[in-house]
């Protein structure tokens, strides 16, 4: 049995950027908005969040974002992102703090996803032991080593597992080297996927287009994630959850309500 409760997307911040970004070999010039989401999963056994969304202080500090957003790397500008959208004030919504989080479920080491550590840095922190390592390596500009070199509580996992009953973490390599995705067994109606950077956009989904970045250029197994994610929801007949589809995002139930 589910040992879920309820499940809160959370928008941290927003980005525009190039739609090939998102899809590989198409959408060239097409400036999209995309969300920049968390998740906060209640469970019977604790809190889990899925991503952390950006280091505000990265966007906020005109001289940490001349560093680590400089065009040079960066094709698009920075994140828009209010201090309001920090997630201790999300948590403060509902009453809670960052020490109310049980654990911190990486999906990915990106800097829209990784860059939050700082904001809940007392949660134990699951990360993917070869994404760890390919973050480490420095070869992909996305990383931003800062975000995760600091003293966390990691939990350095290899697979495919369950955190709780109703919480797994599923293996979604090709965006990056060690992407998981999260699937969850609500209390309420169907199971959903978070499917993280596996698939940005419902087109990535219903089309069957990898992201316009691929880990080494991997596009095969980019598309083979995203075929696992359709062929699970087929199985559980589970909703699958674009990670930075705006369109998508506007039609879930909007923080602080949340799904069941």
């Amino acid at each position: 049995m589910s040992h879920v409760k309820r499940l809160w997307p959370l928008l941290t911040a927003t980005h525009r950027y190039d739609k090939s970004l998102s899809t590989r070999n198409r959408g060239a010039g097409q400036i999209i908005e995309a969300p920049i989401l968390a998740y906060l999963i209640e469970t019977s056994n604790g809190r889990i969040l899925y991503d952390t969304g950006c280091d505000y202080n990265k966007i906020a500090d005109p001289v940490q974002r001349a560093r680590h957003y400089d065009p040079q790397k960066f094709a698009f500008s920075a994140p828009g992102m209010q201090e309001e959208q920090r997630l201790p004030h999300h948590l403060a919504r509902l009453g809670l703090t960052p020490a109310d989080v049980d654990v911190v479920f990486i999906g990915h080491l990106h800097f829209d996803h990784a860059g939050g550590l700082c904001d809940v840095c007392g949660s134990e922190v699951h990360v993917q032991q070869d994404e760890l390592k390919a973050a480490q390596a420095g070869t992909d500009a996305a990383y931003f080593p800062d975000d995760f070199s600091g003293q966390y509580p990691w939990k350095v996992m290899q697979g495919e597992y369950d955190l709780v009953p109703g919480v797994r973490a599923v293996a979604t390599p090709g965006h990056t080297a060690g992407h998981m995705s999260l699937w969850i067994e609500l209390p309420k109606g169907a199971p959903v996927i978070l499917a993280g950077d596996a698939a940005d956009l419902s087109e990535n989904i219903e089309q069957e287009i990898a992201p316009g970045l691929c880990w080494q250029e991997q596009e095969d197994l980019a598309l083979a994630s995203i075929r696992k994610l359709k062929n699970l929801a087929l199985e559980e007949q589970a909703r699958i959850w674009p990670n930075h589809d705006i369109q998508f995002f506007r039609t879930l139930r909007q923080f602080p309500e949340f799904h069941e």
